[in-house]
């Protein structure tokens, strides 16, 4: 089994920066609380408040592919949906490390 990890970080437009900080609470609570997941940390960029640091580690593929399908239909993922995000994922390949842009 290989770990997965993210990281990396999301900048919130403004205009939804405060929906997005509320719905973030909840998100880390189910996020932490998914079987296989290791860690998950959300932090606010000191200088800019719509940047945000984001690093998740979870036991295998497949408990990272659950948090990523949890995701996309939980209601994080819809408040979410228009957040820029850059991320970094290890552990998907044995090869190289996967970097992913999402727009």
């Amino acid at each position: 089994m290989d770990t997965v990890t993210l990281t990396g970080y999301i900048i919130v437009p403004s205009k939804q920066l405060a929906q997005v900080r509320a719905a973030m609470v909840r998100h880390i609570q189910l996020t932490r609380q998914e079987s296989g997941c290791l860690s998950f940390t959300i932090s606010q960029d000191q200088a800019n408040p719509q940047k945000f640091y984001v690093n998740e580690s979870f036991v295998d593929k497949a408990a990272f592919e659950f948090h990523q399908s949890r995701v996309k239909r939980s209601y994080w993922g819809r408040v979410s949906q228009d957040v820029e995000r850059h991320y970094k994922i290890n552990g998907l390949d044995r090869d190289e490390p996967t970097t992913r842009i999402v727009n």
